[in-house]
């Protein structure tokens, strides 16, 4: 799965690529969802509040995470089914459920609605009876990552304990295509978020506001 071919309509980079000033969700010709952004379209690490500098420190650790359990998965493809790859599975699916949803725990409850509604004040949405953000586009991202780590998570567990090999064999390939879907898709997600989530959260969303969120939600204060 190739998400720099099928990741073309990507309406939050064109919202980028146009000064986060108005939001365009025309397909048509859209830049590639892993173009580099415009020198001052970025904002700078120590200029985002401690709560954003968080979020971003977090999708460099997951990023690492992300490239060891791309290394078993393809072990795996290469070698065969082997004791290591399946500790380094069993490894990152931990991780994943302590780390990763809790990180998308914070965005949902603290940040996400912060800037849904201050995109929306702004206009900066899509102008269909019901308006979008790209919030909405990164909580649908939430479920799509969820439901297939989900998948792969029980195929891996499933495949060694089929008796016939060919149903094991099947079993561990859908696996395998589905944890590299999810590290795509994931990988994808922490760009958008990087490059466009972050940038306009520090754009719209004011300190005061954040700091209250973390108040009213203390089990993720800084």
């Amino acid at each position: 799965m190739d998400l720099r071919e099928t990741q073309k309509n990507d309406p939050l980079q064109r919202s980028v690529a146009k000064n986060l000033e108005t939001l365009e969700f025309s397909p048509m010709d859209p830049p590639d969802s892993y173009e580099p952004l415009k020198k001052e379209e970025l904002v700078a690490y120590q200029d985002m509040h401690p709560f954003l500098q968080k979020l971003n420190d977090e999708h460099i650790k997951f990023k690492k995470e992300l490239d060891q359990f791309e290394e078993a998965l393809l072990s795996v493809q290469e070698k065969g089914p082997r004791k290591e790859s399946f500790h380094q599975f069993k490894e990152f699916f931990q991780f994943f459920d302590s780390e990763f949803l809790k990180h998308h725990q914070k965005e949902e409850k603290i940040l996400f609605p912060l800037l849904h509604k201050k995109l929306l004040e702004n206009g900066e949405h899509s102008h269909n009876e019901a308006p979008m953000t790209p919030v909405d586009m990164m909580e649908e991202d939430h479920i799509k990552i969820l439901q297939t780590a989900s998948v792969c998570f029980n195929l891996l567990g499933m495949a060694p304990r089929l008796p016939q090999e060919k149903s094991s064999i099947v079993v561990l390939d859908t696996a395998l295509e589905q944890g590299k879907s999810l590290i795509e898709t994931v990988r994808l997600h922490i760009f958008r978020e990087d490059n466009i989530i972050l940038p306009l959260s520090h754009k719209h969303v004011s300190s005061n506001d954040i700091e209250a969120s973390l108040k009213l939600y203390k089990k993720f204060s800084i």
